[in-house]
């Protein structure tokens, strides 16, 4: 069966192009563009044969369907040769049922989608093989693209980083300085990508990126670039699989620059119209108070998109006052019923802690979700018997210093009530047994 995608404008504007022209926005309105499949070809296929398909794919080593990306490579670019596609066998993450933590607060069915054990400890590895593979097949057919380059808060220059390394194309990241942590920063550099330190925010990061891109000499690696979607909204589709093609009642997760539950959605509907899932899940885009456009945005239903100057917050990768994807991410909301909820330093401070107390290691943007979680659980808007997902963004050893400083009691505008730190003690064993007894009688 030989499958299709191309690029149309999101806005319904005429024009179709292909996935390996340099083109990302309608050149009718200006609006972002989407990657449409061929559902009706798709439909080809039954739905349980689509289902048995998948299965077998999943974490085999048989390139490149071993990844949990290509394993629906029908559904990401089905015509990419497979010699031309970068993986490091991304996706096929963990869904851990975090019962204990679904236990303390009434929520027995809790589930946390771990995208960030993936190879550079993000979900942005899920789109960044898409779109390096697709440029690696763009440049051995003649593009005159040289490199590729994006603007950052930590986690899409590490990924760009590593996966062009891989293919040997040139990256160029733009990061905002002193805004990133350490271990965000080393990876770029590690993997020899040009890592440039602006002295801006992430919004003009942005605003340089775009910019630079205009020449077709540099591909643009951002969201705004509707490839990265593609590989983003497996992650949607791996939950259901990972429930037995069953959908959950609601997936709750962190938001940014807003191409991740723009991907959800678009993956999640797929399986809809494909006749493999029957119900959407509603989905909940949580976002930290000190950089809450959308939040701001649906208090006015979404009248009109509003943007902020972000300050700083501790969750730092969606520390973003102009998100790109807004159109895209408003109708994901609508479609699916969905709510927008902020939480604030001291609320997603302790809801990460909260969480690392129950065997967890999350990351501050995971802890927004989970902020955000807790909040709607003691309002009654989620339910004792509802199935939730809580999308994990990252791997927490990205954030030491967060952590360090949340139990040292450092943290701006928080008060630690989970604070651990360590005691110092002299080598005594009756001095060091008196405490232990201490602490074990709480």
């Amino acid at each position: 069966m030989n499958y299709n995608a191309h690029f149309r404008c999101f806005r319904g504007c005429p024009g179709e192009y292909s996935v390996y022209d340099v083109i990302y926005t309608c050149p009718h309105c200006g609006g972002l563009l989407e990657v449409h499949h061929d559902v009706d070809a798709l439909r080809q296929r039954s739905a349980p044969d689509w289902q048995t398909l998948l299965d077998a794919r999943a974490g085999t080593t048989q390139w490149p369907y071993g990844s949990g990306v290509w394993a629906m490579k029908e559904w990401v670019i089905p015509d990419i040769d497979d010699d031309n596609i970068v993986s490091m066998y991304e996706g096929n993450s963990n869904l851990f049922w975090a019962e204990r933590l679904g236990r303390q607060i009434g929520l027995p069915n809790l589930w946390v989608k771990l995208c960030g054990n993936s190879h550079t400890g993000s979900f942005k590895d899920l789109g960044m093989t898409v779109l390096v593979s697709v440029v690696k097949q763009m440049m051995q057919r003649g593009s005159p693209v040289k490199a590729v380059a994006a603007a950052s808060t930590g986690d899409t220059s590490a990924a760009l980083a590593a996966y062009a390394a891989a293919a040997d194309i040139p990256a160029i990241v733009f990061l905002p300085q002193n805004k990133v942590s350490r271990a965000q920063l080393i990876q770029p550099i590690a993997n020899g990508a040009h890592v440039l330190a602006l002295d801006t925010d992430f919004d003009g990061c942005m605003r340089i990126v775009k910019e630079l891109t205009r020449d077709n000499s540099i591909y643009l690696a951002n969201s705004m670039n509707s490839l990265r979607i593609e590989g983003q909204k497996t992650v949607g589709i791996e939950i259901a699989r990972q429930f037995d093609w069953e959908a959950p009642d609601w997936i709750v997760m962190p938001v940014g620059n807003l191409g991740n539950i723009s991907a959800l959605y678009k993956g999640l509907k797929l399986l809809v119209d494909l006749g493999i899932t029957d119900k959407m899940p509603r989905l909940v885009a949580a976002q930290a108070a000190k950089a809450n456009p959308l939040y701001r945005s649906a208090q006015a239903d979404f009248a009109e998109k509003v943007t902020v100057q972000a300050q700083n917050t501790s969750a730092s990768a969606i520390q973003i006052g102009n998100p790109v994807s807004y159109e895209k991410a408003v109708q994901a909301l609508k479609t699916t019923n969905g709510l927008v909820e902020q939480a604030s330093e001291h609320e997603l401070a302790n809801a990460s802690a909260l969480a690392d107390k129950t065997g967890m290691y999350t990351c501050p943007h995971t802890a927004v979700a989970l902020a955000v979680l807790f909040k709607l659980k003691e309002q009654g808007v989620i339910q004792s018997h509802e199935r939730v997902v809580v999308i994990s963004t990252a791997h927490g050893l990205k954030f030491t210093n967060f952590k360090l400083r949340y139990h040292e009691g450092t943290l701006d505008e928080v008060e630690s009530l989970y604070a651990n730190p360590p005691v110092n003690l002299p080598a005594d064993a009756d001095v060091v047994r008196r405490v232990i007894e201490e602490q074990l009688r709480y």
